[in-house]
């Protein structure tokens, strides 16, 4: 049985020897670069292990994993098109190296692909397979919309948003571990435990995203502090804070959300001190601590043996306790 770390080794391997041999090129480049800039790989790592943990040898699952991986790749192409965001992994986003319509293109294919991968396995394993998958990429596209959604709304509640991220981020969590499972032929509880296991620690580390971004360090986190609130975006911060503000506070939220003009650092320190004098800080913290407990008490729960869990315990307190 392998660790965690081992599985993100053998993962990021399996990956970098993927042979994508068809043409044009003008079409597969941009897939096989997406591909090499790595990434946590977090998803196809949790399908792997899922696996395993259930009984069944780590190497059944690739072709899953690689599905999952490739889909993920797929929604983030399609995802930096719409944020027109310069940078992936600290390079060229695809429509910035190509254009948008090869971006759009190769999005595309590489969600064929994905489905290709299932056909590697016996129809009846196939067959749930690709019903989860595709119950998972719609909600994905729904929970994206969502957000688009959100932008443009200031009546967006605590909890659509909590419903959209479930959608956009934790549903492909809780895909991957229940595809290790699928592939294992685990018991239905056990799939549907190891979802819901997921789903749980994925709202969670969507929650933990929003309050890195505004209260982490910027040399480990990876990325501008301060970027979702230059970027006016309706994170669980901002929406908690609403609900406690006082009229005031209220107001100059409102504010400083509705300037498109890049304000700096004089807007993130404003915004920031009103999530802390309003709670909205600790709120979130207790919030991401829930899930995580949530998740945790339905790994009590499952038909795995204690080695196992306590590995999935201590992959979900890392994530909780993350910096980047």
């Amino acid at each position: 049985m392998n660790s965690i770390t081992n599985y993100k080794e053998i993962t990021s391997k399996y990956i970098s020897l993927l042979k994508i041999e068809k043409t044009p090129n003008e079409l597969y480049d941009p897939i096989r670069y997406i591909l090499s800039l790595g990434g946590k790989q977090l998803r196809p790592v949790l399908t792997l292990f899922s696996a395993e943990i259930f009984g069944t040898d780590y190497k059944k699952a690739l072709y899953a994993a690689t599905a999952i991986e490739l889909f993920h790749n797929f929604s983030l192409i399609h995802d930096d098109i719409m944020d027109d965001a310069p940078l992936r992994r600290g390079n060229k986003t695809v429509h910035e190296k190509w254009n948008i319509n090869t971006a759009i293109l190769s999005g595309d294919a590489m969600l064929i692909l994905a489905y290709q991968y299932f056909e590697n396995y016996e129809p009846k394993i196939f067959k749930e397979l690709a019903q989860l998958f595709s119950k998972t990429a719609l909600e994905v596209c729904e929970g994206q919309q969502m957000d688009i959604n959100f932008e443009t709304r200031n009546d967006v509640s605590v909890s659509e948003y909590i419903k959209m991220i479930e959608y956009k981020t934790a549903v492909l969590v809780g895909a991957a571990l229940k595809m290790g499972a699928i592939v294992a032929e685990s018991t239905e509880d056990n799939k549907n435990a190891i979802y819901n296991f997921g789903l749980n620690l994925g709202i969670a580390f969507q929650l933990q995203d929003d309050y890195l971004d505004a209260f982490g360090d910027s040399a480990s986190f990876g990325k501008q502090i301060g970027g979702d609130i230059l970027e006016n975006k309706k994170t669980y911060l901002y929406l908690l804070a609403l609900e406690k503000a006082n009229k005031e506070d209220k107001e100059e939220l409102y504010n400083w959300f509705s300037k498109t003009e890049n304000n700096g650092q004089e807007k993130i320190d404003r915004v920031k001190s009103i999530f802390e004098k309003t709670e909205a800080t600790s709120a979130t913290q207790n919030q991401i601590e829930i899930y995580t407990n949530n998740a945790l008490e339905i790994l009590d729960n499952l038909d795995i043996n204690t080695k196992h869990k306590n590995e999935l315990r201590t992959f979900a307190l890392d994530l909780m306790n993350r910096s980047v």
